[in-house]
């Protein structure tokens, strides 16, 4: 019999409900307002976050510019995080928790569809990362074994991805064929390789000649 893939977009959230139960500094997050796919590759990065509203979770601002709308369900999506190659190819369980929360450190604590704007690496430099990882080694001590052993394997997972992925803002009646409202319709669940490098430990023993 064969095994079915595990859905990956499963695992994410909840992790991500689980840090925002146990973490104070999270608790504004909600799980089910966030899209997550997986993307293509971008430099070294691991993950990013897109806000998908204007300040005070607005459509349209001043300018008259419009975002995208995505409606997963049926509700409103305030952001979308994609998970970028390196992290399914070349990351440890605890790498592929810190850059989850790495993107949720970004979030607004409005948590409006907007980006915090104290938490942006060009305000912070390395105090960002000084900032997060108490914060992830404090989680680390509370995450669950089975959400744990979901980051850690090696193995085929399915997650979602675009069919047709939303653009940038746009101002109306500018653009004929832009597309106002992203759906279900146009996400599908592909097929990534997680490849988890063993600890330290395991590749010496693996090394060791067998005695017989």
């Amino acid at each position: 019999m064969v095994r079915r893939r595990p859905n990956f977009n499963k695992t994410v959230r909840a992790l991500i409900r689980d840090i925002a139960t146990k973490l104070p500094e999270f608790a504004h997050v909600k799980a089910g307002r966030i899209l997550v796919v997986a993307g293509e590759a971008r430099r070294a990065s691991r993950g990013t976050v897109k806000p998908l509203c204007f300040r005070g979770g607005k459509c349209k601002d001043r300018r008259g510019r419009r975002k995208p709308v995505i409606r997963i369900r049926g509700r409103r999506m305030l952001y979308c995080i994609t998970l970028r190659p390196l992290f399914f190819r070349g990351s440890t369980a605890r790498a592929r928790l810190e850059t989850v929360m790495h993107e949720l450190f970004h979030m607004s604590r409005r948590f409006d569809g907007t980006l915090h704007s104290g938490r942006r690496h060009a305000v912070l430099g390395k105090d960002f990362s000084r900032k997060l990882r108490p914060l992830v080694r404090r989680y680390l001590k509370q995450c669950p074994p089975e959400l744990l052993s979901a980051l850690a394997l090696t193995g085929e997972v399915r997650v979602l991805q675009w069919l047709e992925r939303p653009g940038p803002a746009y101002v109306p009646g500018t653009h004929r064929r832009v597309r106002k409202v992203y759906t279900e319709d146009q996400l599908y669940y592909g097929i990534a390789r997680m490849v988890t490098p063993k600890p330290r430990i395991q590749r010496e023993a693996a090394a060791r000649p067998k005695l017989h």
